[in-house]
């Protein structure tokens, strides 16, 4: 049985709405009983996805909930932009790969740090990222 616990939402329009997206993966970390090791790979991950929700996507949205599957609290993000999405996404996950001549550790990078990592995307109809992760010694419900 899957419960939800809890949603926010924020919009990503600015580098001031990353910070506002690594503080709601934090609160939920914390929330779940995300150790903080836990808490760090969660917030990296959702750093690097609102950057480039913002920087490649040209802003959008991320949904932050908690959900209670089988006794165990998990915190999934969806990433959402309408910016020109992703031609080859195999390469685009590459280590190396950059569009902007970074370490080019952005999508791969946050692909290792979660449980869950699923992306849609095409040419000229934006790009959703999905990743979720769940304590491993966190709240039981």
């Amino acid at each position: 049985m899957t419960t939800t616990a809890a949603s926010r939402v924020v919009q990503v329009s600015s580098e001031m709405d990353i910070v506002r997206v690594r503080q709601a993966a934090r609160e939920a970390a914390v929330e779940a009983g995300f150790s903080l090791v836990e808490q760090t790979k969660l917030v990296t991950a959702a750093s690097e996805l609102a950057r480039n929700t913002l920087v490649h996507g040209g802003g959008g949205q991320v949904s932050t909930e908690l959900t209670v599957q089988q006794g165990r609290t998990v915190i999934r993000m969806v990433f959402t932009d309408s910016g020109p999405g992703i031609a080859d996404v195999d390469q685009a996950l590459a280590d190396g790969f950059s569009t902007r001549g970074g370490m080019g550790l952005g999508l791969g990078g946050a692909k290792r740090l979660v449980d869950h990592f699923a992306i849609e995307t095409g040419p000229d109809r934006g790009t959703v990222v999905t990743i979720s992760s769940a304590a491993r010694r966190g709240r039981r419900r």
